[in-house]
């Protein structure tokens, strides 16, 4: 079964314990949804740096990634209704890049 990247781009970070607790219940409610789908759920990632040719951009660039997921699916569109349940989609925070990852 192909295997899909799922890139985040936006959200942010819960300003209270109350806020990050809901914000993880979400989550996870989100990763039993896709149960044995999930073939690696992925994180947050830091402040990401661009390097190409002309050089080294540290500003992550016009819409830096926010974190990752690995998912298996059967096409592209079961890949993408998964990642439109994600919680960051659905809050509107941010959004879902879906990339099928090529076996070499």
């Amino acid at each position: 079964m192909p295997k899909f990247l799922f890139i985040y781009h936006g959200g942010g970070v819960p300003e209270t314990p109350e806020e990050g607790e809901k914000v993880m219940a979400a989550w996870g409610a989100w990763y039993e949804d896709m149960g044995a789908a999930t073939v690696d759920p992925g994180a947050p990632v830091g402040q990401s740096h661009i390097v190409s040719k002309e050089g080294h951009v540290e500003n992550g660039g016009a819409n830096p990634a926010s974190g990752y997921t690995i998912i298996t699916a059967d096409s592209y569109e079961s890949a993408c209704a998964h990642a439109a349940k994600n919680p960051m989609v659905v809050d509107g925070s941010g959004t879902v890049e879906v990339a099928e990852m090529i076996e070499m």
